[in-house]
Order: C-alpha cells, then structure tokens, then sequence
C-alpha cells in the first residue's frame, strides 16, 4: 500500500466520525442495529469520563499524545514495508485525530453507541466509532512490533 492509501485511512476515519457527530448532535437518527443502542453523550473526560474535572489538563494530553503518535506515524510511513503496523497507526491516528478534534472544539467528545448486553460494566460504557479505531490500531500495533 502506498503512503496516500495510508493518509486516506485516517482521513477517512476523522471525516466519516466527524460526519456521524454532526448528525447525533443534530438529533438526527441514525439506523438501528441488532443489540446497539445509540444515544447522544457530552464526554467532558476520558475513558469512562475519567478527569472531567481538569479539562484542560485532558486537552493537553490528548493533544501531546496524537502530536507523538503523528510523529511516530510519519516516522514509520518513510520505512520500507511494516504495512500491518501502518495500518494500525492510521486506524490509531484517525480516531485519535477525531476524539482530540472534539475535546479542542467542542470541549468535549461526543459518544454514542452502547451496547444492550447482559453485564452492566459493559452495558453502561458509551464509546463512538473512534474509541473502536484506537482499540483496533492499538492492537494490530503491538501485533506488529
């Protein structure tokens, strides 16, 4: 895969999770899936709202950290070969870019998707398609290493 295909993966995750947001915070209903509830939530914090309380100090990291895995990202596209760790730091990189894009403009990230199980641990977590991206890219990375 060519540089630009990897560019485009992240490209195409921040604009598709953009759009969605938009439209969730519009109101606006999306399909229903099997098992899938999508509600509207404001994460002021990180995972699981964790740190609401220092937005400003969740900002700085967020920023930090999608500033590192950028230079890192652009470190490892000038490598020969490498392709399943490329792809799971554009996955990485594309959630990461929408979830800090959200804490800078909007202040807060916007979630929406739980899942109607059994536990309530899991029950209760709201996540967006970005978190789902991060999970991936992480572990196809550390697949790669």
């Amino acid at each position: 895969m060519k540089k630009i295909g990897f560019f485009g993966i992240v490209l195409g995750i921040f604009a598709g999770e953009h759009y969605i947001k938009e439209k969730i915070e519009k109101g606006v209903k999306l399909k229903r899936l099997p098992g899938i509830l999508v509600t509207r939530y404001h994460n002021y914090g990180a995972f699981r709202n964790l740190g609401h309380k220092r937005p400003l100090l969740i900002k700085l990291v967020s920023v930090l950290l999608t500033v590192i895995l950028s230079i890192v990202y652009i470190m490892t596209l000038g490598r020969a070969g490498k392709n399943l760790l490329k792809i799971g730091l554009s996955l990485l990189l594309g959630g990461a870019f929408s979830n800090t894009y959200d804490r800078l403009k909007r202040g807060y990230v916007v979630d929406y998707i739980r899942f109607r199980v059994k536990w309530r641990f899991l029950r209760d977590m709201i996540f967006n398609i970005s978190d789902f991206f991060i999970i991936i890219g992480a572990l196809l990375s550390g697949i790669s290493a």
